[in-house]
């Protein structure tokens, strides 16, 4: 059973995205204001049937066995009157599953109810101990994609995922790498990369990809965070940048986005994008853009196919909107440019 009050209809992307991707069946949704509907009658994309209730209390007859929080407020606080509900669930014997940025196992009176219906807390964003960067992802064999953004929230989870899959149906091994409390309770593992000190973020970004590497894949496609020019998650993006030792980015954005909401901060052209990130990749370890992905949601087929051919021609690379129109396109176009890259090193060979 997910929670979100009042928000899965246009700000639950957690919600969204488990229901999607996730192999755990979601039974119902928690959302006074959609109450009454099925998720597909909200959200269609979703393709999913499960019922919106007004109150965890109703959606106990569908026989949950957790509770996901399925949205956040910025920030990632946990506002007062989502409380009750958690409690509610608790009482239940339900787990909790969040990825707030205040952890409910800090919380005395979540903890106390939590021990005495023996049921677990899952803060998602709490990170484990991690060493800072030693530079053993530059040994890892498997390519290493990257999704950088133009902004956030433009869909660089849901483009890795997409891809993951198209690989899959080619015939290969790719691993999907969360970075993001979403990604992490679709796959099951992961770092929150954002709640990680900055010295070891870095670091964490390099285990994830050792991780990956450990399951002998072909690929290893890492979710983005952040953008590299955003005003306030700007250190997340450089983070992954360097830590993943990426061989390849993937630029994904959204043709609706103008500008950074609240700040104002312009998005940047496509080309300009593709700039910044190829130099600042190539002060440590090259990597270009292989392509871009586009989130055209919103505009008519012919509005989106527009903007899909306008970057195609701005930028002389791979584009589609892999939602929209599938992701063995995008791709097919792309996994021949995904190899090996070194770093550059300062060593004088004698």
């Amino acid at each position: 059973m997910i929670l979100a009050p009042g928000e899965f209809e246009k700000n639950a992307k957690t919600a969204h995205g488990v229901i999607r991707y996730s192999n755990d069946e979601t039974v119902a949704v928690v959302d006074p204001a959609c109450a009454g509907h099925m998720v597909r009658e909200v959200v269609p994309y979703l393709d999913c049937d499960a019922p919106i209730v007004a109150s965890v209390a109703e959606g106990l007859r569908y026989e949950p066995n957790s509770l996901l929080i399925g949205t956040a407020p910025k920030g990632g606080k946990l506002p007062a009157e989502w409380r009750a509900e958690i409690l509610a669930a608790i009482d239940a014997g339900l787990g909790i599953v969040s990825g707030l940025h205040d952890m409910l196992s800090d919380d005395p009176e979540f903890v106390s109810a939590a021990r005495e219906r023996g049921v677990k807390l899952w803060d998602v964003r709490k990170p484990p101990d991690v060493p800072l960067f030693s530079g053993a992802a530059y040994e890892v064999e498997a390519p290493v994609l990257l999704a950088v953004g133009s902004d956030c929230a433009v869909g660089k989870m849901t483009v890795m995922l997409e891809l993951a899959c198209a690989a899959r149906d080619a015939g290969s091994h790719a691993e999907f790498v969360p970075t993001g409390q979403t990604g992490i309770m679709i796959a099951g593992w992961g770092i929150a990369v954002d709640r990680v000190i900055s010295d070891f973020a870095t670091g964490a970004s390099e285990q994830l990809v050792l991780e990956a590497a450990g399951r002998n894949p072909e690929y290893i496609l890492v979710e983005g965070q952040g953008a590299i020019n955003h005003p306030a998650y700007a250190p997340v993006t450089l983070a992954l940048l360097f830590g993943c030792a990426p061989d390849a980015l993937l630029l994904v954005a959204d043709v609706k986005h103008a500008q950074m909401d609240p700040y104002g901060t312009p998005i940047l052209s496509y080309r300009e994008l593709i700039r910044i990130h190829e130099e600042l990749c190539a002060t440590v370890k090259p990597a270009a853009v292989a392509g871009i992905a586009l989130n055209t949601y919103g505009l008519s087929a012919h509005e989106a196919q527009a903007e899909i051919l306008r970057a195609r021609e701005e930028t002389a690379l791979p584009v589609d909107d892999v939602v929209r129109n599938g992701p063995d396109e995008l791709w097919n176009a792309i996994a021949p440019k995904l190899v090996k890259r070194h770093p550059h090193s300062a060593k004088v060979v004698a």
